[in-house]
């Protein structure tokens, strides 16, 4: 059974109540308390992720987004949990944070394991964000999303969604993931986009996303289909050292590098991936 989504009242009575330094207790006991961005960005549960920060830019780009404490926020697709560690204790005590992953229902998995896995993400994602967090696995949900409850819908003020946008085109699913979280947004919600991109002129085996990049007018274009405005784009996460032509894809590039130690110094420098930053809002 998937978990139940607070309800807008809950949330309002929780925000009533809630210190403004709000306090959660990790399993070993530990507790996280932050009363800005710059504080969680620092936080020492972050020692891990902050190399990552000068290309990623977590705080001009959670800015750009308009993604506040106590907003409901969306992250699609959280994966290893990098933006994870950040929006969900900068949105939580406050507000609610909700993690998202693919409709499984019309994937092909390789073994009955891994399609266990898959499958039982929802139930498993809270305690595991906890521990990354602290933050208590009660008040963090997760669902598939063709699987969301009624009182979610039109509720959720910004969905984000972070170099994941080629999964969706790699698995043929990009219009129905679509759809279904348009269905999530409140009327003035938005969606705010970081997808590694492609250059304007690339062919296509280099930007239909089985390279991990895509085009950015494509992508726009693919929001219009869905019922999306483009609202405004930044460059807050661009690398013009990106050459964006590996045989290897953007995974050459580091965090991955996946080809260990060849060239290993010359993809250092590359930094990672170009990446188009944009912000659409929902069309009535």
């Amino acid at each position: 059974m998937r978990k139940l989504f607070l309800t807008t009242a809950g949330l309002a009575l929780l925000g009533a109540t809630a210190p403004v330094l709000a306090e959660h207790h990790a399993k070993d006991g530990t507790e996280m308390k932050h009363s800005s961005l710059s504080a969680i960005l620092a936080d020492e549960r972050r020692a891990d992720d902050q190399a990552r920060d000068a290309y990623r830019n977590p705080a001009e780009t959670l800015n750009f987004f308009g993604v506040k404490p106590g907003q409901t926020v969306v992250e699609y697709g959280p994966g290893g949990g990098w933006y994870t560690r950040v929006l969900l204790p900068y949105v939580a005590p406050k507000g609610q944070y909700v993690a998202i992953g693919a409709d499984t229902a019309s994937s092909t998995f390789p073994d009955r394991a891994r399609e266990g896995r898959s499958k039982s993400w929802p139930e498993r994602f809270p305690e595991v964000a906890s521990g990354w967090t602290g933050v208590d696995a009660k008040k963090i949900f997760a669902y598939e999303s063709d699987e969301l409850p009624d009182e979610m819908k039109a509720t959720v003020d910004r969905i984000v969604i972070f170099r994941s946008l080629h999964g969706m085109m790699n698995r043929a699913n990009a219009d129905s993931e679509l759809r279904n979280l348009r269905a999530m947004l409140k009327d003035d919600g938005m969606i705010g986009v970081v997808q590694h991109r492609a250059n304007a002129d690339a062919p296509f085996e280099m930007s239909k996303g089985t390279k991990g990049y895509l085009k950015q007018d494509n992508v726009v274009a693919l929001f219009k289909m869905a019922g999306f405005e483009l609202v405004s784009s930044s460059e807050i996460n661009a690398n013009p050292k990106d050459t964006k032509d590996y045989e290897g894809g953007v995974w050459t590039l580091p965090p991955i590098l996946r080809h260990g130690e060849t060239d290993r110094a010359k993809y250092q420098a590359i930094g990672e991936s170009d990446r188009m930053t944009l912000l659409f809002k929902k069309l009535p």
